[in-house]
């Protein structure tokens, strides 16, 4: 009793990123840069950064997407040093 398929002999030697991993890196992006304005702008800003940026290498039918996420994640360390430089803090609070 066999309980995987047989091997084909054939393996996937093509390691590429395929489109659909960029375009929800993209998302996740766009998502956590939006996030990081409210809450937790000191983690989620430079991980929307880094994976608008990974996206954009890996080449995203998202760009737009990408663009806004990175754009976001940028504004969620401004809004942190400007928060911070207005309360005299290395933290901020609503």
């Amino acid at each position: 009793m066999h309980l995987t398929a047989p091997a084909t002999g054939r393996t996937r030697t093509d390691t590429r990123p395929r489109p659909r991993d960029a375009d929800g890196m993209a998302v996740a992006s766009f998502i956590l840069g939006l996030l990081g304005l409210l809450v937790l702008n000191l983690f989620l800003g430079p991980v929307a950064i880094v994976l608008a940026a990974v996206a954009l290498w890996r080449g995203t039918t998202r760009r737009g997407r990408a663009y806004l996420g990175l754009t976001l994640g940028v504004a969620d360390l401004a809004v942190l040093l400007i928060a911070m430089e207005a309360s005299g803090t290395v933290s901020w609070s609503l």
